[in-house]
Protein backbone atom coordinates (compact mmCIF):
# COMPACT_ATOMS: atom_id res chain seq x y z
CA UNK A 1 0.00 0.00 0.00
CA UNK A 2 3.02 2.46 0.28
CA UNK A 3 2.38 3.46 -3.24
CA UNK A 4 -0.89 3.82 -3.41
CA UNK A 5 -0.71 6.94 -1.53
CA UNK A 6 2.83 7.83 -2.17
CA UNK A 7 2.62 11.79 -2.44
CA UNK A 8 -1.16 11.84 -1.26
CA UNK A 9 -2.45 14.95 0.79
CA UNK A 10 -4.27 13.54 4.04
CA UNK A 11 -6.27 15.03 6.70
CA UNK A 12 -6.60 12.86 9.86
CA UNK A 13 -9.22 14.79 12.53
CA UNK A 14 -8.94 14.19 15.69
CA UNK A 15 -5.02 12.99 15.14
CA UNK A 16 -3.56 13.96 18.40
CA UNK A 17 -3.90 10.54 19.94
CA UNK A 18 -5.68 6.94 19.77
CA UNK A 19 -6.82 5.90 16.38
CA UNK A 20 -6.30 9.29 14.65
CA UNK A 21 -2.50 9.39 16.06
CA UNK A 22 -2.37 5.80 14.25
CA UNK A 23 -3.61 6.65 11.15
CA UNK A 24 -1.67 9.76 10.20
CA UNK A 25 1.35 7.05 11.42
CA UNK A 26 0.39 4.97 8.91
CA UNK A 27 -0.20 7.32 6.12
CA UNK A 28 2.93 9.49 6.70
CA UNK A 29 4.42 5.98 6.29
CA UNK A 30 3.15 4.74 3.32
CA UNK A 31 4.75 8.46 1.54
CA UNK A 32 1.68 10.34 2.22
CA UNK A 33 1.63 14.48 3.51
CA UNK A 34 -0.34 14.62 6.57
CA UNK A 35 -2.05 16.96 8.16
CA UNK A 36 -2.50 16.18 11.70
CA UNK A 37 -5.29 18.18 13.63
CA UNK A 38 -6.75 18.30 16.95
CA UNK A 39 -8.19 20.51 19.51
CA UNK A 40 -5.52 20.36 21.66
CA UNK A 41 -2.58 22.49 19.72
CA UNK A 42 0.17 20.44 21.66
CA UNK A 43 -0.80 17.15 21.07
CA UNK A 44 -0.87 17.75 17.22
CA UNK A 45 2.23 19.48 16.84
CA UNK A 46 3.98 16.28 18.99
CA UNK A 47 2.60 13.93 16.33
CA UNK A 48 3.11 16.24 13.51
CA UNK A 49 6.52 16.66 14.42
CA UNK A 50 7.09 12.32 14.79
CA UNK A 51 5.60 12.06 11.34
CA UNK A 52 7.10 14.73 9.53
CA UNK A 53 3.91 16.30 9.07
CA UNK A 54 1.75 19.34 9.34
CA UNK A 55 -0.19 20.44 12.25
CA UNK A 56 -3.33 21.84 12.09
CA UNK A 57 -5.27 22.71 15.75
CA UNK A 58 -8.93 23.72 16.23
CA UNK A 59 -12.29 22.23 15.83
CA UNK A 60 -12.44 19.43 13.33
CA UNK A 61 -15.54 21.30 11.71
CA UNK A 62 -13.44 24.56 10.56
CA UNK A 63 -10.42 23.34 10.01
CA UNK A 64 -10.47 22.12 6.00
CA UNK A 65 -9.44 25.71 4.45
CA UNK A 66 -5.93 25.73 6.55
CA UNK A 67 -6.05 22.10 6.05
CA UNK A 68 -6.25 22.46 2.48
CA UNK A 69 -3.56 25.31 2.26
CA UNK A 70 -1.23 23.65 4.20
CA UNK A 71 -1.59 20.72 1.47
CA UNK A 72 -1.11 23.00 -1.35
CA UNK A 73 -4.96 22.98 -2.43
CA UNK A 74 -5.38 19.43 -2.60
CA UNK A 75 -7.10 16.82 -0.19
CA UNK A 76 -6.98 13.27 -1.33
CA UNK A 77 -8.06 11.80 1.64
CA UNK A 78 -10.02 13.07 4.35
CA UNK A 79 -10.27 10.93 7.95
CA UNK A 80 -13.20 12.10 9.56
CA UNK A 81 -12.00 10.86 13.18
CA UNK A 82 -12.58 13.39 15.93
CA UNK A 83 -15.42 12.12 18.06
CA UNK A 84 -17.21 12.34 21.68
CA UNK A 85 -18.72 10.28 23.92
CA UNK A 86 -20.96 10.81 26.91
CA UNK A 87 -22.22 8.75 29.25
CA UNK A 88 -26.43 9.13 29.22
CA UNK A 89 -28.90 6.68 28.91
CA UNK A 90 -29.18 4.93 32.38
CA UNK A 91 -32.40 4.16 34.28
CA UNK A 92 -32.03 7.68 35.06
CA UNK A 93 -32.94 8.73 31.47
CA UNK A 94 -31.01 9.39 28.06
CA UNK A 95 -31.98 13.57 28.14
CA UNK A 96 -29.01 15.51 28.29
CA UNK A 97 -29.26 18.29 26.06
CA UNK A 98 -25.88 19.67 26.13
CA UNK A 99 -24.04 16.10 25.41
CA UNK A 100 -26.97 15.17 22.73
CA UNK A 101 -25.88 18.87 20.84
CA UNK A 102 -21.89 18.00 21.31
CA UNK A 103 -22.21 14.47 20.01
CA UNK A 104 -24.33 15.10 17.03
CA UNK A 105 -22.49 18.41 16.18
CA UNK A 106 -18.82 16.62 16.06
CA UNK A 107 -19.76 12.70 15.28
CA UNK A 108 -22.30 13.52 12.33
CA UNK A 109 -22.36 17.15 11.31
CA UNK A 110 -18.50 17.82 11.19
CA UNK A 111 -18.30 14.80 8.75
CA UNK A 112 -21.43 16.49 6.69
CA UNK A 113 -19.72 20.13 6.80
CA UNK A 114 -16.82 18.03 5.54
CA UNK A 115 -18.13 16.43 2.69
CA UNK A 116 -19.58 19.63 1.50
CA UNK A 117 -16.67 21.19 0.99
CA UNK A 118 -14.59 18.70 -0.22
CA UNK A 119 -17.06 17.36 -2.52
CA UNK A 120 -16.97 19.62 -5.49
CA UNK A 121 -12.99 18.97 -5.89
CA UNK A 122 -13.06 15.65 -5.89
CA UNK A 123 -16.02 14.86 -8.32
CA UNK A 124 -14.20 17.54 -10.85
CA UNK A 125 -11.52 15.30 -11.00
CA UNK A 126 -12.99 12.29 -10.50
CA UNK A 127 -11.46 10.99 -7.45
CA UNK A 128 -11.27 11.15 -3.49
CA UNK A 129 -10.93 9.24 -0.62
CA UNK A 130 -13.49 9.78 3.17
CA UNK A 131 -12.74 7.73 5.80
CA UNK A 132 -15.21 7.56 8.75
CA UNK A 133 -14.26 6.47 12.07
CA UNK A 134 -18.01 5.43 13.44
CA UNK A 135 -17.73 2.50 16.21
CA UNK A 136 -19.38 -0.99 16.16
CA UNK A 137 -21.95 1.63 18.08
CA UNK A 138 -23.15 2.18 14.66
CA UNK A 139 -23.86 -1.17 13.43
CA UNK A 140 -25.25 -2.44 17.28
CA UNK A 141 -25.60 -0.07 20.00
CA UNK A 142 -23.78 0.84 23.46
CA UNK A 143 -25.39 0.32 27.03
CA UNK A 144 -24.91 3.75 29.09
CA UNK A 145 -24.23 6.13 26.29
CA UNK A 146 -27.48 7.08 24.42
CA UNK A 147 -26.05 10.53 22.44
CA UNK A 148 -22.67 8.52 21.32
CA UNK A 149 -25.32 5.34 19.59
CA UNK A 150 -27.51 7.19 18.21
CA UNK A 151 -24.65 9.85 16.64
CA UNK A 152 -22.43 6.93 15.36
CA UNK A 153 -25.63 5.58 13.69
CA UNK A 154 -25.93 8.82 12.16
CA UNK A 155 -22.37 8.90 11.20
CA UNK A 156 -22.42 5.35 9.08
CA UNK A 157 -25.77 6.67 7.65
CA UNK A 158 -23.66 9.49 6.34
CA UNK A 159 -20.97 7.11 5.01
CA UNK A 160 -23.25 4.71 3.50
CA UNK A 161 -25.22 7.88 1.67
CA UNK A 162 -22.37 9.36 0.44
CA UNK A 163 -20.72 5.98 -1.12
CA UNK A 164 -24.09 5.14 -2.71
CA UNK A 165 -24.45 8.78 -4.47
CA UNK A 166 -20.96 9.03 -5.52
CA UNK A 167 -18.86 5.77 -5.92
CA UNK A 168 -19.97 5.60 -9.36
CA UNK A 169 -17.74 9.35 -9.82
CA UNK A 170 -15.10 7.99 -8.45
CA UNK A 171 -15.36 8.46 -4.26
CA UNK A 172 -14.03 5.74 -2.26
CA UNK A 173 -15.78 5.83 1.05
CA UNK A 174 -14.81 3.46 4.35
CA UNK A 175 -16.72 3.23 7.29
CA UNK A 176 -14.21 1.91 10.39
CA UNK A 177 -16.08 0.26 12.90
CA UNK A 178 -14.33 -1.62 15.53
CA UNK A 179 -15.75 -2.48 19.17
CA UNK A 180 -12.78 -1.11 22.50
CA UNK A 181 -9.66 0.38 21.11
CA UNK A 182 -7.31 1.03 24.34
CA UNK A 183 -7.55 5.04 23.67
CA UNK A 184 -8.38 7.84 26.40
CA UNK A 185 -11.90 7.81 24.65
CA UNK A 186 -12.32 4.23 25.88
CA UNK A 187 -10.70 4.89 29.59
CA UNK A 188 -13.60 7.55 30.23
CA UNK A 189 -16.37 4.92 29.23
CA UNK A 190 -16.84 3.57 32.75
CA UNK A 191 -17.81 0.84 33.77
CA UNK A 192 -20.09 0.67 30.73
CA UNK A 193 -16.95 0.31 28.84
CA UNK A 194 -15.37 -2.32 31.18
CA UNK A 195 -18.22 -4.68 30.79
CA UNK A 196 -18.78 -4.46 27.37
CA UNK A 197 -15.58 -3.06 26.02
CA UNK A 198 -12.27 -3.39 27.56
CA UNK A 199 -12.67 -7.57 27.38
CA UNK A 200 -11.79 -7.80 23.48
CA UNK A 201 -10.08 -4.02 23.41
CA UNK A 202 -7.18 -3.90 20.35
CA UNK A 203 -4.56 -1.20 20.17
CA UNK A 204 -5.35 1.99 17.28
CA UNK A 205 -2.22 0.54 15.23
CA UNK A 206 -4.77 -2.63 14.86
CA UNK A 207 -7.61 -0.29 13.45
CA UNK A 208 -4.91 1.17 11.19
CA UNK A 209 -4.09 -1.95 9.73
CA UNK A 210 -7.69 -2.70 9.15
CA UNK A 211 -8.09 0.43 7.54
CA UNK A 212 -5.42 -0.19 5.15
CA UNK A 213 -6.28 -3.97 4.12
CA UNK A 214 -9.82 -2.45 3.53
CA UNK A 215 -8.21 0.05 1.02
CA UNK A 216 -6.69 -2.70 -0.58
CA UNK A 217 -9.10 -5.24 -0.93
CA UNK A 218 -11.88 -1.78 -1.50
CA UNK A 219 -14.21 -2.81 0.83
CA UNK A 220 -16.89 0.06 2.28
CA UNK A 221 -17.08 -1.75 5.85
CA UNK A 222 -13.89 -2.06 8.18
CA UNK A 223 -14.46 -4.52 10.75
CA UNK A 224 -11.17 -4.36 13.02
CA UNK A 225 -13.28 -6.84 15.46
CA UNK A 226 -14.35 -9.17 12.42
CA UNK A 227 -17.38 -10.68 14.95
CA UNK A 228 -18.79 -7.76 14.67
CA UNK A 229 -20.44 -9.16 11.15
CA UNK A 230 -22.03 -12.14 13.19
CA UNK A 231 -23.27 -9.43 15.66
CA UNK A 232 -24.79 -7.66 12.98
CA UNK A 233 -26.22 -10.43 11.28
CA UNK A 234 -27.92 -11.58 14.17
CA UNK A 235 -29.20 -8.03 15.18
CA UNK A 236 -31.38 -7.85 11.41
CA UNK A 237 -32.02 -11.50 11.53
CA UNK A 238 -34.21 -11.45 14.77
CA UNK A 239 -34.40 -8.03 16.26
CA UNK A 240 -36.08 -8.81 19.32
CA UNK A 241 -33.77 -12.04 20.23
CA UNK A 242 -30.78 -9.36 19.81
CA UNK A 243 -32.95 -6.25 21.95
CA UNK A 244 -33.25 -9.19 24.50
CA UNK A 245 -29.71 -10.07 24.92
CA UNK A 246 -28.70 -6.64 25.34
CA UNK A 247 -31.08 -6.18 27.91
CA UNK A 248 -29.15 -8.77 29.99
CA UNK A 249 -26.17 -6.96 30.05
CA UNK A 250 -27.63 -3.79 30.57
CA UNK A 251 -29.23 -5.35 33.15
CA UNK A 252 -26.01 -7.15 34.39
CA UNK A 253 -24.25 -3.66 34.16
CA UNK A 254 -26.91 -2.02 36.35
CA UNK A 255 -26.17 -4.83 39.26
CA UNK A 256 -22.74 -4.21 38.99
CA UNK A 257 -22.91 -0.39 39.70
Amino acid sequence: MVGAFQGSGVVVTGAGGGIGAALARRFAAAGARVVVNDLDAERAKRVAEEIGGIAVAGDASAILGDARDALDGTVDVYCANAGVAFEGGSADGPLDETAWDASWDVNVMAHVRAAHALLPDWLERGSGRFVSTVSAAGLLTMIGAAPYAVTKHGALAFAEWLSLTYRHRGVKVHAICPQGVRTDMLAATGSAGDLVLQPTAIEPEDVADALFKGVEEDRFLILPHPEVAAYYQARAGDPDRWLTGMNRIQQQWEGNR
